[in-house]
This record gives structure tokens, C-alpha cells and sequence, in this order.
């Protein structure tokens, strides 16, 4: 008989550069069972990027919305331009299926996200190795587990 269980949420927090998105591809590779959580945000789509994939893509009007309405775990306003924030239903459906979610976002969201989800969040907070990699273009990671 399995024992069912509640997933866990595993929040990668870091400075902008210093890997948390490298670290949890390289995560979702190993762990076909892991799920990514897909951000909201109010700014255009990049090239290349999936909407419902990469991050869900909304007007600020729709944003407002589902903030006002509770729909969002934790949001921020990023660099003063563009808002981004987590979407409560999908984590907490998961949750409740017992499937563990792997979370990017940075150290205030990780704050907002474990005040929403006290039970559920267990964070690791990444430092780049010198604040030199953080001031460098971005490159790419080799991870080995």
C-alpha cells in the first residue's frame, strides 16, 4: 500500500545571475516526477518563449486582478518595470497530489511564498562564488549530480 503525501515546495532563491534557473532545469532533467513553477508576468514575451511554459503572459489589468483576488501566492514589481508573481492554484493542486514543485524566484518571494505556504516551502538560497560571475554575461552551467 502507498502512503500518500503532500508534496513539498523547493524554492531556489538567489541573485539575478548566479544560477537558480541553470539549477533547476538541471533538477527537472533528473526528475521526471518534479514540476516548475510557471510564473505570471505583465511583460512581453521574449523570442523563444512558450506562454504557459516559460511564464504566463497577462496584461497589468489581468494581473491586478488575480492579485486583489488571493490568486497569487507571492508578486513583486521587478526593477521598477514589470510584475511577476506566483499562481496559487497550480502549487496548491500539486501539493495535494503529493507532487514536489521546484521554485526560481528571488530571496523577497521566497519570503512571501513561505508566509503563504508555512507547512510546505523548504528554500536554498544560492551564492555565486564571487561577485565577479554576477557583474559577467551569462554563460552556461555544468552541473553534476
Amino acid at each position: 500500500m502507498k502512503i500518500a503525501r503532500r508534496g513539498v515546495c523547493l524554492v531556489l532563491s538567489a541573485p539575478s545571475g548566479a544560477g537558480k534557473t541553470s539549477i533547476a532545469t538541471a533538477l527537472l532533467a533528473r526528475d521526471p516526477e518534479l514540476r516548475r513553477s510557471v510564473s505570471v508576468t505583465t511583460r512581453p514575451p521574449r523570442p523563444r518563449e512558450v506562454d504557459g511554459v516559460d511564464y504566463r503572459f497577462c496584461d497589468q489589468q489581468e494581473f491586478d486582478r488575480m492579485a486583489a483576488g488571493g490568486e497569487l501566492l507571492e508578486w513583486a514589481r521587478i526593477y521598477g518595470r514589470h510584475w511577476y508573481g506566483t499562481p496559487r492554484a497550480p502549487v496548491e493542486e500539486a501539493l495535494h497530489n503529493g507532487i514536489d514543485v521546484v521554485f526560481d524566484i528571488d530571496w523577497q518571494g521566497h519570503q512571501q511564498l513561505r508566509a503563504a505556504l508555512p507547512d510546505d516551502a523548504v528554500g536554498v538560497f544560492i551564492l555565486p562564488p564571487n561577485l565577479d560571475l554576477l557583474e559577467a554575461p551569462p554563460v552556461g552551467f555544468a552541473f553534476f549530480f
